[in-house]
């Protein structure tokens, strides 16, 4: 688990500093991309529509470094049982898994722990390649 560590650390922080004023329920979330660690936290609005998940903004981290590939997430939440990412992180999280698998650890609020390939979490996701041609032309898809 020591490789698990620094990003356990990161998403602590982040969770720490997460923005939850109307659920209470923070979460933190970092992730591993070459060698290294971006970490995100939730950050709610009164338009709950507004809400950033933790998951989000650690790969926006990712992005804005340069860096186009997950290696491996950690996710921490104030829940009894660990958590999946929600349906849009994992479509977010899937445009980074285009080169390959990565694992997900998460994490409940008293230690539990469960870990699992994010292919198993989001079994067929919509990619690139399902745009059919419409990538790049210029015009709008119908």
């Amino acid at each position: 688990m020591s490789a698990w560590k620094p990003l356990i650390e990161a998403a602590t922080e982040a969770q720490d500093a997460a923005y939850a004023p109307y659920s209470n329920y923070k979460v933190g979330a970092a992730l591993l991309s070459e060698g290294q660690v971006y970490s995100g936290c939730n950050v709610e609005n009164a338009s709950y529509g507004a809400t950033v998940c933790a998951e989000r903004h650690a790969v926006a981290a990712m992005v804005r470094a340069g860096k186009r590939k997950i290696d491996k997430v950690v996710v921490i939440t104030p829940s009894s049982t660990p958590k999946w990412p929600c349906g849009l992180c994992r479509q977010v999280l899937a445009e980074f898994a285009l080169e390959g698998d990565f694992e997900i650890l998460s994490i409940s609020a008293d230690g539990q722990q469960r870990r699992f390939t994010f292919s198993s979490l989001h079994p067929e996701s919509f990619g690139p390649e399902d745009l059919d041609g419409f990538v790049g032309r210029g015009d709008s898809a119908p």
